[in-house]
């Protein structure tokens, strides 16, 4: 079966193109304001954050553990999955007076020395979870397992969706 060429979308001036992204990924600070939101409870809010970039995802943006509200994640029950990139996932329920998500957040409690800054740093699921970056709320990654976060200032096309198994 032959592989059908990825032709990346238009880049206009202020955007990035996931296609420029590297393989391994890159890990990038940023000043930007991100707030995660579950309903009317602030999840987790700071201008610390980092950005995980791939070849092919949007983003993903972590927290600083210290950024999130003190109370609204238990541990999960969900399995642990494995990052090739970054080691283990741990996921994290999110509990407030507004719902209860389970694994709607993870975080790599022990993550390769290529990643050792995630260390604690939590990021979670924009498809569940209100995310914003400067203002913008955030898409989420089609396709369910992927935890990108699309913002007008990245174009794709991204990996997540039918047809994309094999980017």
């Amino acid at each position: 079966m032959s592989r059908r060429p990825v032709t990346p979308d238009p880049v206009r001036p202020g955007q990035e193109s996931v296609w420029d992204y590297p393989r391994p990924p890159a890990l990038v600070s940023s000043t930007k304001r991100v707030v995660v939101r579950l309903g009317g409870t602030v999840i987790a809010e700071t201008d610390r954050a980092w950005r995980v970039l791939e070849t092919s995802h949007p983003p993903t943006w972590y927290v600083p553990r210290e950024a999130v509200t003190p109370g609204v994640l238990r541990r999960s029950r969900a399995a642990s999955t494995l990052c090739e990139w970054k080691g283990a996932a741990t996921y994290w329920d999110v509990v407030t007076p507004d719902g209860e998500l389970p694994a709607a957040m993870w975080s790599y409690e022990a993550p390769t020395a290529l990643f050792a800054d995630l260390a604690g740093a939590l990021t979670g699921y924009p498809a569940q979870l209100d995310c914003t970056v400067d203002g913008e709320r955030v898409r989420a990654q089609e396709g369910g397992f992927y935890g990108g976060w699309i913002t007008d200032d990245v174009v794709g096309p991204f990996k997540g969706g039918p047809g994309s198994w094999g980017w």
